[in-house]
C-alpha cells in the first residue's frame, strides 16, 4: 500500500511538472520542472519493476497539459461464453488496445476486434468506463480510462497474426488464470458476463 501512495506521489509530481513545461515561460522555472519530472521517474523506477530509461519513455516524452490516455475493450459472447485472445507471451485478455487519435470509441474496439481476433464485430452497449489504476496490476505511471464494450460478432474468421496466436470462447467458470491483468482481469470478465446477461443494464463508471 505504501508503494503505491509514492508512485501516487510520482504520478502528481510528473504531472504537475509536464504543466509548468507547457505553460512556465522563465528559463530557471523549465530548469526545476525538467528536473521534477526526472525525479519523479526515478521515483517510479525505484518502487516498480520497470527500467528508467522506459519509465522516462512512457513518463517524460509528452507535451501540454496532461490527461489519461484511453484503452478500449470488446466483450464478445458466443452461446453465453466469452471471446478472449491469447497474445504472444502466453496470457489472455478481452481484445483491445489504445485508442488511436483518429478513432472513436466505437471504431477504434471494431478495428482492435478485428486485428487481434480477426472478427468483424457490431458495438451494440457500453458497459463500463474505468479508471485502470483503481483495477489493474501493475498501477502505471499515467492515467488510462478503460471503456469496455458489449459487441456483437458479423463476420470472420481468426488468422494468427504479430499480436495472437488464437481465440477461444470462456465459460463463467472457466475463465484461465493466466491472464494479462494489467489489462484484464477475471473481475472485469465477470462484468462483462453481467452485462451481457442483464436485460436492462446501466453503465458503470468510476
Amino acid at each position: 500500500m505504501l508503494q503505491d501512495k509514492w508512485i501516487e506521489f510520482a504520478v502528481e509530481l510528473q504531472s504537475l511538472a509536464q504543466a509548468g513545461l507547457a505553460y512556465g515561460k522563465d528559463v530557471y522555472d523549465l530548469e526545476r520542472y525538467t528536473r521534477i519530472r526526472e525525479i519523479a521517474a526515478e521515483m517510479i523506477a525505484c518502487k516498480s519493476d520497470i527500467p528508467l530509461e522506459k519509465v522516462k519513455n512512457l513518463f517524460c516524452n509528452e507535451t501540454g497539459y496532461q490527461t489519461p490516455k484511453v484503452d478500449t475493450r470488446a466483450a464478445v459472447f458466443k452461446e453465453g461464453k466469452i471471446l478472449l485472445v491469447h497474445e504472444k507471451n502466453g496470457t489472455w485478455s478481452l481484445p483491445g488496445g489504445w485508442c488511436d487519435v483518429n478513432q472513436s470509441v466505437a471504431e477504434n474496439t471494431v478495428k482492435e476486434t478485428l486485428e487481434e481476433a480477426g472478427l468483424n464485430v457490431k458495438p451494440v452497449r457500453m458497459i463500463a468506463v474505468q479508471d485502470r489504476n483503481k483495477h489493474n496490476d501493475p498501477p502505471y505511471a499515467y492515467g488510462i480510462v478503460k471503456v469496455f464494450i458489449l459487441c456483437e460478432v458479423i463476420s470472420g474468421a481468426f488468422t494468427e497474426n504479430i499480436e495472437t496466436t488464437e481465440i477461444r470462447y470462456f465459460g463463467k467458470e472457466e475463465i484461465p488464470e493466466n491472464l494479462a491483468l494489467e489489462k484484464t482481469n477475471k473481475e472485469q470478465i465477470q462484468m462483462c458476463f453481467k452485462a451481457n446477461e442483464a436485460k436492462h443494464w446501466e453503465t458503470q463508471f468510476d
